[in-house]
């Protein structure tokens, strides 16, 4: 072929090109909106996808599988003061929390959920500083015999001091952390410059580990190199599960549910604001508490228990609860039930009051009616 014949040739397919281009922008516009798609209810569709069966399960459960033959391998980089970062796609949360439950049982954890909006930063660092200070003083009452003197109360401390008490000093101690487990790091409730500052603060404190995930594609975003190479100090996984993500999901409205516009604005808001229970709170109750560990959710039922049958009481006495969790093998120590009552307490599905005798007692601020159907929900 000439070169005047590919000139031609090009200059023909450029002329049709603009020509298609102009006669398309003539077109009449389609008048078909958003809002005229038939969608359906929303538990409907909740109901509908619930019962899509899963696909590739064996393969999923080979490559879960080969997640967890590196358990030892993260444990011993979480010794070293690396951070983990899980990524990929699917949730992680089930497989982040399988390795804590079995591969930290020497450690205390602690179990941060991005994915709400109600995360108070200092109340989470509090509770780190409090489970720290208690795992120190079991090692001193296990050398000595003999407890050690009462500090002032972390709720008290400015954030500087926290940070301080989390770094220490003491090189006796330097093998003692608790491990914090994050679940999306980058959610919407942990996502603004502050927290993510705090946070990479906390990681890198010489009593604490993180164990995070994100899921964002610009998560990455959230840190410059000094956090990420410094204070978070992380090592990358790349860990696709394929897993929903249901728990996750719970907390945002589905766009093509009936109501999408104003219904699902309201309940987003609901959902999203979280979390002050009241009379009519008991479903926001409930979502919040299948975001929990199965024996985070067993104390909770328990707390309900004793709040129906003593509706006169003040409230459970920690000390009761403690002993009643312990006998179901629901908390193995103080330290761990003080973390799911943490939980509970950032959520604002339990509070705290005086008894007479000078106890602190816990109780839920909900109705008997909601407890009762809470009870029902929650199985």
């Amino acid at each position: 072929m000439e070169i005047d014949d590919l000139d031609d040739e090009e200059l023909a397919f450029s002329r049709n090109y603009f020509l298609a281009k102009e006669l398309g922008g003539s077109k009449k516009k389609s008048s078909r909106k958003l809002a005229d798609i038939d969608v359906v209810d929303e538990q409907e569709l909740r109901a509908a996808a619930a019962k899509i069966e899963p696909k590739h399960e064996k393969e999923i459960a080979a490559l879960i599988a080969s997640y967890k033959s590196l358990y030892s391998k993260w444990e011993f980089e979480l010794r070293c003061g690396f951070g983990l970062l899980m990524y990929g796609f699917g949730s992680k949360k089930a497989l982040i929390e399988d390795f804590a439950s079995t591969a930290l049982t020497d450690y205390s954890v602690i179990v941060i959920n991005g994915y709400l909006q109600s995360v108070n930063i200092k109340q989470v660092i509090v509770a780190i500083a409090e489970v720290l200070s208690d795992q120190l003083k079991s090692r001193v009452r296990n050398a000595s015999g003999s407890t050690s003197k009462v500090h002032q109360p972390f709720t008290s401390r400015s954030m500087d001091d926290l940070f301080s008490f989390l770094n220490g000093s003491n090189e006796e101690d330097k093998d003692c952390f608790v491990c914090v487990v994050i679940h999306n790091i980058d959610g919407a409730g942990l996502r603004d410059s502050e927290t993510q500052e705090y946070l990479a603060r906390v990681a890198a404190c010489s009593h604490v580990r993180i164990i995070a995930s994100i899921d964002h594609v610009n998560a990455p975003l959230l840190w410059d190199k000094k956090m990420v190479h410094t204070q978070f100090n992380w090592l990358w996984y790349h860990v696709p599960t394929f897993a929903s993500y249901k728990v996750e999901g719970m907390f945002f409205p589905l766009i093509l549910a009936h109501g999408g516009t104003a219904q699902s604005a309201k309940t987003a808001t609901i959902v999203l604001q979280s979390l002050t229970p009241n009379a009519q709170s008991a479903k926001t109750a409930t979502i919040v508490l299948q975001s929990l560990t199965p024996n985070a959710q067993s104390v909770f039922k328990v707390l309900i228990e004793h709040q129906l049958s003593h509706p006169d009481e003040e409230g459970m006495p920690i000390n009761n609860l403690y002993a009643i969790s312990r006998e179901r093998f629901l908390v193995s120590s103080q330290v761990t039930l003080n973390s799911h009552l943490t939980e509970f307490k950032d959520h604002e599905l339990v509070k705290t009051r005086r008894h007479s005798d000078g106890q602190d007692c816990l109780y839920i601020p909900l109705p008997s009616e909601a407890l009762e159907k809470l009870l029902m929900e929650l199985g």
